[in-house]
């Protein structure tokens, strides 16, 4: 059987599954459809982004599924479990209105402590990703830095978008009682509130919108991407970069994307920026206009007018065919180049603006 034919058989008994999956989440009423023929970025039933984007270019999209699950670079995973600093949920309660503390826990789940509040980004927090374990990548160490239920009192979860590896079915059961809201671009709702989220506890926003929690504002801005939990529901729901400020710094965090003038745009707008967590890793040419490559990454912190990078999208999961540590080398040495400042903490090593920052080359 051809390449084509199986992994065509593959996905179709992977559509039925998750059809019948509460890990697939909710659709939206017809009301709420309607509402989002009004953003100005809803087209024929899509959501669609600001320039033309093609999700595969240079090949099918079972072609590019076929590489996605099963070609994969010999160096593609690391050879054992990645550096890991515990983190103790007792820590992130020590400190002041004015400390600005950022704590990676892999791919792009990281803790932000701006304000005084406690902001979990795309907070997927478990092991293994997704309804069909054996098409889907596991992470690539046993645990994390802090486990879901160890978690202390969350003022906000910020979403991205609805991809399995950003929008995580089971973190989002475990903690959904901690959490005071949920803000979200549009179209996540239903999949939240099928899970078991109150809906006063979610906001789901527009490009633009703006909301604001004691000194906090969130900011729901563009990125170039697509969205969909199966193969019936491409870009059903709106994806995301995020801008939070307080009253004295602000960060930015890609989400996931392709390269676009949005990012200038948005530097000019809400920037300069303190610091950006930018997507850097699992990239490919083909899949080039909805996922930056390390250098794309670097510039569009430039762009930003950001003072400091801290590269995500990686140390996770293996999701392309390039070597493990090929994003952080390939992002290090463009920052080295173009003299952008940033920083390469372990798994758990919190960034302490104001403190020295980690820049040790422990991927090595």
């Amino acid at each position: 059987m051809a390449s084509g034919s199986i992994i065509g058989v593959l996905l179709i008994a992977a559509v039925a599954f998750t059809g019948f999956s509460p890990q697939f989440g909710g659709k939206p009423s017809k009301a709420e459809e309607a509402l989002y023929a009004k953003s100005g970025h809803y087209r024929d039933g899509e959501f669609v982004n600001l320039v033309p984007t093609s999700v595969s270019t240079g090949g099918n999209f079972f072609s590019m599924m076929w590489k996605f699950l099963f070609r994969k670079a010999p160096d593609a995973k690391p050879a054992g479990p990645l550096p890991m600093l515990p983190l103790d949920s007792l820590s992130i309660t020590r400190k002041t209105p004015e400390m600005v503390r950022v704590t990676w826990f892999g791919h792009s789940a990281s803790l932000v402590e701006l304000a005084g509040k406690n902001i979990l980004l795309d907070p997927m927090l478990s092991i293994e990703m997704g309804p069909v374990k054996w098409a889907t990548p596991n992470r690539y160490n046993p645990s994390l830095p802090i486990g879901p239920d160890q978690l202390p009192p969350i003022d906000a979860v910020l979403i991205s978008h609805d991809h399995y590896d950003h929008l995580d079915y089971a973190t989002i059961r475990r903690i959904k009682d901690k959490v005071a809201r949920f803000y979200v671009p549009l179209g996540i709702g239903p999949h939240l509130r099928a899970w078991g989220v109150a809906p006063e506890r979610i906001t789901e926003m527009n490009w633009g919108d703006e909301a604001t929690v004691d000194g906090l504002t969130l900011i729901c801005t563009p990125s170039r991407h697509f969205s969909g939990r199966g193969l019936t529901n491409r870009n059903s729901t709106l994806w995301s970069s995020w801008v939070m400020k307080s009253a004295t710094k602000r960060l930015f965090y890609s989400g996931d994307g392709g390269y676009g003038p949005h990012f200038r745009t948005i530097g000019a707008t809400y920037g300069p920026f303190d610091l950006a967590l930018m997507e850097c890793g699992q990239y490919d040419q083909q899949w080039s206009q909805i996922h930056m490559v390390p250098e794309q990454s670097v510039q569009a912190a430039r762009d930003l007018r950001s003072q400091l990078m801290l590269p995500v999208h990686w140390a996770a999961y293996t999701e392309a065919n390039h070597a493990w540590n090929d994003p952080i080398n390939r992002a290090t040495a463009e920052a080295s180049r173009l003299q952008q400042p940033i920083t390469t903490p372990r798994l758990g090593e919190p960034v302490t603006l104001g403190a020295e920052l980690p820049t040790t080359r422990w991927w090595e």
